[in-house]
């Protein structure tokens, strides 16, 4: 886990310097940042969901063919995906990686936050000598302080327990709602109903489980997830205008048509020229000898 959270301090300690000293752009930025290149990584998923889409009305046939033969539909269902080239297990890799960054990133934005003697020592060892000169970061955000959960006590102490519940919650409800949105966007119809259903599920404990994340853990990670989502929303909406116009289908099985051996072989055979004049004058001089000779007898 080293190996990410050092790359990540520093990258949030050189955007700190370089945006005037405000952390939370450094966090917008960064996780841009990183988006971008996990896109690479995240793209063969979002194409298997498009996929699975346009496949939909394909599977209903299927089911209607079947009936209530599980198992034959289930064996028909993963040809047609095997024909198309959908990994029903592309979206494990994505989702593993997103939570390892996660995780690495809240270490990272915890320990750049650094408050205490003993921490400042720890993260001299990770930064680059270049910048310790931008240590300590200034945490404050609004009424936030982005290494901790909440509000600023400060804040707390002078509004009414109500408003102060209220503010609390601001960024929890953001987390939810945008990653609400990120998921049904990345999340395409299914024509498989158990699948629909599942989908449906994750599409609504998914961001239940963040949000109670952006409650726990430090407001820095809520600024994070909500960033992540905003930018994996842009992206998905573009990539779906681009595929409304271009299916995924049609681009992966799109093939110039070849003439197998076998079609040639089974083609009706051209018509026989009809004999040539110079073929038949031989037969018509024959017959005009015969009749001479008739005559002269």
């Amino acid at each position: 886990m080293d190996i990410l959270i050092s790359p990540l301090v520093n990258m949030l300690l050189l955007l700190y310097g370089v945006l005037g000293h405000s952390f939370v752009l450094a966090i917008i930025v960064a996780t841009i940042l990183i988006r971008m290149i996990t896109l690479p990584l995240t793209l063969p998923q979002q194409r298997n969901s498009r996929k699975m889409a346009e496949l939909a009305p394909q599977l209903e046939e299927l089911k209607k063919k079947h009936g209530n033969d599980r198992n034959k539909f289930a064996q028909a269902q993963m040809e047609l995906y095997k024909e198309n080239k959908i990994n029903m297990f592309g979206g494990c890799l994505p989702l593993i990686l997103q939570l390892v960054i996660m995780i690495a990133f809240y270490q990272a934005l915890t320990g750049s936050l650094a408050t205490n003697p003993l921490q400042l020592q720890q993260l001299s060892h990770r930064v680059l000598p270049a910048l310790i000169p931008l240590i300590p970061i200034d945490p404050i955000f609004l009424i936030y302080d982005l290494g901790l959960p909440g509000i600023l006590p400060a804040v707390e102490q002078n509004v009414s327990p109500i408003v102060a519940q209220l503010l609390v919650f601001i960024l929890p409800v953001l987390v939810v709602a945008t990653t609400y949105l990120s998921q049904k966007l990345m999340t395409p119809p299914s024509g498989d109903p158990s699948q629909a259903s599942m989908t449906k599920q994750m599409n609504i404990i998914m961001p239940m489980m963040f949000g109670l994340f952006a409650l726990q853990f430090a407001s820095g990670l809520s600024i994070y997830f909500i960033a992540s989502n905003v930018v994996g929303a842009v992206q998905m909406w573009l990539m779906n205008r681009r595929w409304q116009k271009k299916p995924v289908l049609a681009t992966d099985t799109a093939a110039p048509a070849i003439t197998s051996k076998a079609s040639k072989k089974i083609a009706a055979p051209a018509d026989k020229p009809a004999p040539s004049s110079k073929a038949s004058k031989p037969i018509k001089a024959a017959a005009n000898d015969n009749g001479e000779d008739k005559s002269e007898d």
